[in-house]
């Protein structure tokens, strides 16, 4: 990766056009082979693992990533000694759009993880209703199948709520975030709920940056910090239908600077987390 990186958002590329994934593809056409070799078609193999002759097509032709109830039925039917669970790995980073692919993996053993957004609440910190509701309102609007695959890979990414050790976590969100019910009055309930119960956790600090501001340090924009074991810290901004990764010290310690100020600015955590029980009870 270069210093500075730039192309589309990393959760909104890759696929996005129905177009199939290149390690989807190879997977897929691995399944359909032991298939073949079985001697089934698609329907009759569909009906040994509990699946549609459509869902298995749709897998086979790379279309949408394999769920591990299909691996694990597929191995015993077609007897593949193994070879699917192998590819279990390839299939779960699959489950992201290609451009996003480096992030969750970083992400995943990162020591620390900051964010900031401005229009919604962080992928890792959604409840699978919140994430539905809003690749559900995308425009141009997307299939169901793709939604399906956008929302299992996000929900994915709360694993790191569960590590042990648990990495450092902080999330600033705009006051209007809490307040926008996106897919409804129960979504954000629910929504809310899940962020207090989050906020609680002894390793994570969430607070509100409020509307009433005169000042603000986020003007530019959404952004995130991550600090892997094994690389130098790493910032990601959007805006726009466009993304930059920085690499470079001095781009990401700008960054840094940037979400320590706006940090400074918002609400402590404990007020934050007031803030949101506050909201809670007015929903």
């Amino acid at each position: 990766m270069t210093g500075r990186e730039q192309g589309r958002p990393p959760e909104d590329s890759g696929g996005d056009d129905g177009t199939p994934d290149v390690i989807l593809k190879a997977i897929g056409k691995q399944i359909k082979l032991l298939r073949e070799r079985a001697g089934l078609t698609q329907a009759e193999f569909g009906k040994r693992i509990g699946y549609g002759e459509e869902q298995v097509s749709s897998v086979e032709r790379g279309r949408r990533p394999p769920k591990p109830q299909f691996i694990d039925s597929a191995e015993k039917v077609l007897n593949a000694g193994g070879l699917l669970h192998a590819l279990q790995p390839e299939i779960e980073q699959a489950r992201y759009p290609a451009r996003f692919r480096d992030f969750p993996k970083w992400e995943a053993d990162a020591l620390e993880i900051h964010m900031y957004d401005t229009m919604l609440v962080p992928g890792p910190l959604q409840t699978e209703e919140y994430a539905l509701a809003i690749y559900r309102m995308r425009r141009p609007p997307m299939d169901e199948e793709t939604i399906e695959h956008h929302v299992a890979a996000r929900m994915a990414r709360r694993k790191i709520f569960d590590r042990r050790p648990a990495p450092i976590m902080s999330f600033v969100l705009e006051e209007s975030v809490l307040r926008r019910p996106l897919g409804g009055r129960e979504v954000l309930r629910g929504q809310l709920e899940h962020l207090l119960h989050i906020g609680r956790m002894r390793n994570v600090e969430i607070q509100v940056m409020p509307t009433e501001l005169e000042d603000h340090a986020g003007l530019p924009g959404p952004l995130a910090l991550l600090e892997p074991q094994e690389r130098p810290k790493i910032a990601y901004t959007e805006g726009q239908g466009r993304s930059i990764w920085f690499t470079e010290r001095a781009d990401v310690r700008a960054v840094e600077v940037r979400y320590g100020i706006i940090r400074a600015q918002a609400l402590t955590p404990r007020e934050s987390l007031e803030f949101a029980e506050k909201l809670l009870g007015e929903t």
